[in-house]
């Protein structure tokens, strides 16, 4: 009995130290094997968490920001030189452009060479002196509309009274044709004269606008309301300018011709009437 007991102590001994063994080797071996399973097989978190971010941080950007700014709406160039003129404005600068137009266009077709000094009525008029035909010259100069004809068929009207006093009816008619269209072009030095004057006062308006705003507005007046002052005193400077200089330039040039053409008028109408120079008054005594 001793023995079978001493035997199955020594059994059990075995068997704890087996068990001993078996714990202390499998256990590293059995959390290797779980690390490695869960490696293998776990579900990975982080591309969630990286990718849940952008979401986050789009919704948050309007919160914790300003709004983003709206883009301005592009205007036309037309539109925008309307609102910034009025209507005011832009129903004088546009009479003023009309009426500019309409006198530029009257003076050239007065200022031609056919309308003052035609040659063809020269030509006509020296032949039939040439042929001793007065009657026939004085007739064809009175219904001729040129300043020419109606120079002529004065100095032959009073022809009858002597070289002197045709010179003065000539002199006389060539000087009132000559008001006449010094008249019709001073309309063009008037709009040009007139033109930057009414810009001038639109300066002095949208500036005065301007300043109103900065008086009324606080200590940050708006931008825009600033803005439309100094347009209408831009645009109002701009457009008086755009249409004075191609006035004044008109006025002088078509000036300077029609002076030059009514000295050709003078010195041809004395030359074809100088022939007459020895006619007499009629009843004067030789």
């Amino acid at each position: 009995m001793s023995i079978a007991r001493g035997s199955l102590f020594d059994l059990l001994r075995v068997g704890m130290i087996l068990i001993g063994l078996f714990v202390c080797v499998g256990s590293p071996t059995l959390s290797l094997a779980q690390d490695d399973a869960a490696a293998e097989f776990a579900d990975d978190p982080e591309p969630a968490a990286v990718a849940d971010p952008a979401p986050a941080a789009e919704s948050a950007a309007p919160a914790g920001g300003a709004a983003p700014a709206t883009p301005a709406k592009k205007q036309n160039l037309l539109s925008w030189t309307i609102e910034s003129l009025g209507y005011g404005y832009v129903f004088i600068f546009l009479a003023l452009s009309v009426c500019l137009v309409s006198l530029f266009v009257m003076n050239v077709l007065a200022a031609r060479r056919d309308t003052l000094c035609p040659q063809e009525l020269v030509d006509s008029f020296e032949e039939r002196l040439n042929e001793k035909d007065f009657q026939g010259a004085y007739d064809m100069a009175r219904t001729d509309e040129s300043v020419l004809g109606q120079v002529l068929s004065a100095g032959l009207a009073k022809l009858s009274r002597g070289y002197n006093k045709a010179l003065e009816g000539m002199q006389e008619v060539g000087e009132e044709e000559s008001m006449k269209l010094e008249h019709r072009l001073s309309y063009m030095a008037l709009i040009g004269n007139l033109s930057p004057m009414i810009g001038l006062f639109g300066t002095v308006q949208g500036m005065i606008s301007s300043f109103q705003v900065i008086a009324t507005g606080g200590s940050t007046p708006k931008p825009s309301d600033l803005a439309a002052g100094i347009s209408t005193a831009l645009f109002t400077t701009l457009v008086g300018l755009a249409v004075a200089i191609p006035a004044i330039a008109a006025y002088n040039i078509l000036r300077n011709r029609v002076s030059r053409l009514l000295l050709e008028v003078g010195v041809t109408s004395e030359d074809l009437m100088s022939r007459f120079e020895d006619v007499q008054p009629q009843g004067a005594k030789k």
